[in-house]
């Protein structure tokens, strides 16, 4: 299977940003308008602040120009999957049972693509959510996004 763009960026940065101590949480890449924009979100168990957000900007925008893989100009940014963080991967869910999600689905399922609900059960490549009195099993492939709601 051929590797995204997204993918190979991530593979590339994910080590830059756990030598400096960091979670590697994920990554976006849309390509729209004339500059493409890299989105990396790192953490730590405390969270992380502007000035490691900074310092993780500085090593992965250097290396990104010594190996020249973006083509064109590009802007870099740095944060924090924050309080209605993306999912990049189904066993980031762990540990969010019982939390509300957001889910936008790629295709149309029930003449719908998008779902709020608890999150149950995250089971392999299955994410278990109850919506209303319902419980409804997605495949992790068919999930475009999901992010947490937070809930004030």
């Amino acid at each position: 299977m051929r590797q995204t763009f997204e993918e190979m960026l991530s593979d590339m940065i994910r080590p830059e940003v756990e030598n400096l101590g960091y979670v590697f949480w994920g990554l976006t890449s849309p390509s729209t308008g004339k500059k493409r924009v890299v989105r990396i979100y790192i953490d730590a168990p405390d969270g992380v602040n502007i000035d490691q957000c900074a310092e993780v900007s500085r090593q992965v925008g250097l290396m990104l120009e010594v190996e020249d893989v973006i083509p064109g100009a590009f802007n870099l940014e740095v944060s924090s999957p924050g309080l209605e963080r993306p999912f990049f991967n189904p066993d980031q869910l762990t540990g969010y049972e019982g939390r509300k999600v957001d889910i936008l689905l790629h295709e149309p399922m029930d003449d719908r693509r998008k779902y709020k609900g608890e999150l149950t059960e995250v089971e392999g490549e299955t994410v278990t959510v109850k919506i209303d009195d319902e419980t409804v099993d997605f495949d992790w492939t068919a999930i475009k996004k999901i992010t947490l709601v937070h809930e004030f």
